[in-house]
């Protein structure tokens, strides 16, 4: 329980650093940017957003016998690869989300997928 903790706050305060140094090119690309600082129910929103993306890993971990820090990070490059980049891609290809908008996307999804990973097989 405590790594799954651990986890989440280090893979939100990633995606929150992330989102900040590429907040002028979110703000350019997406009329739904953020403002310079969320809301406290918005930021709570997000914790338990992540949450859900780390309990969900660790099980999936647990179920399929993944252990180890390379047996984790090669587990979340084949979930983001499966399902982020590819919805992320589906949105570009049918909802006209532009392509760098999908990559900032993507971006943050692979950072925090392979942080947790890290953590989780620590």
């Amino acid at each position: 329980m405590i790594a799954i903790l651990v986890a989440t706050m280090a893979a939100f305060a990633a995606s929150s650093i992330w989102y900040t140094a590429f907040g002028g090119l979110w703000a350019r690309l997406s009329p739904a940017a953020a403002p310079s600082r969320p809301s406290a129910w918005r930021a709570g929103a997000e914790f338990a957003r992540t949450l859900v993306l780390v309990a969900a890993f660790a099980a999936l971990s647990a179920a399929v016998g993944v252990a180890g820090v390379p047996g984790s990070v090669g587990l979340a490059l084949l979930l983001w690869a499966g399902f982020p980049a590819v919805i992320l891609s589906g949105s570009v290809l049918h909802e006209r989300v532009p392509v760098r908008l999908a990559a900032l996307h993507a971006g943050d999804w692979l950072l925090k997928i392979v942080l947790v990973a890290a953590i989780m097989g620590a």
